[in-house]
């Protein structure tokens, strides 16, 4: 099911949904000073047609040859908030870092969230009734080799 889907009738609930998504990226950020996201519509639908496509093919993988930056979550047997899941990508900040700008692990979803020169975030989740599948786009992306999140 879409992000708003169930919500149709009650767009406030879906407008929630994407504020929540929203001021979980800009808190992370804020805490870093880096200027906030903003939303957009445009990489939402992009998100959460990647999402569809995702739960339907019972697949967890990235969207080949995207333009944008892009992470991915998902669960099984449960469901997650906004906050959950970017306290997921945000906790990945202990294998990253900073001064010899590496990760010890998994950090790349980190460095996305934190990248710097990123301005806009559009996210989407697909359910069913075993999966979760959430994807957040960014314009533009981050991630390049050797370069600095922040």
């Amino acid at each position: 099911m879409r992000l708003c889907s169930l919500f149709l009738a009650l767009r406030i609930a879906c407008s929630a949904q994407s504020t929540g998504l929203l001021d979980a990226h800009n808190a992370v950020r804020a805490s870093l000073n880096i200027a906030p996201l903003k939303w957009s519509d445009k990489l939402a639908a992009h998100a959460q047609d990647w999402a569809d496509t995702l739960l339907h093919r019972g697949e967890f993988l990235h969207r080949p040859n995207s333009p944008y930056g892009e992470n991915l979550f998902a669960i099984e047997g449960a469901s997650a908030s906004p906050a959950d899941v970017v306290k997921a990508w945000a906790s990945e900040s202990r294998d990253y870092d900073y001064a010899t700008n590496k990760c010890r692990k998994v950090c790349g979803h980190y460095t996305q969230l934190v990248w710097s020169a990123t301005k806009e975030v559009g996210c989407g989740v697909a359910r069913n009734r075993r999966r979760e599948v959430w994807v957040c786009n960014y314009d533009p992306p981050g991630n390049y080799i050797g370069k600095r999140p922040y």
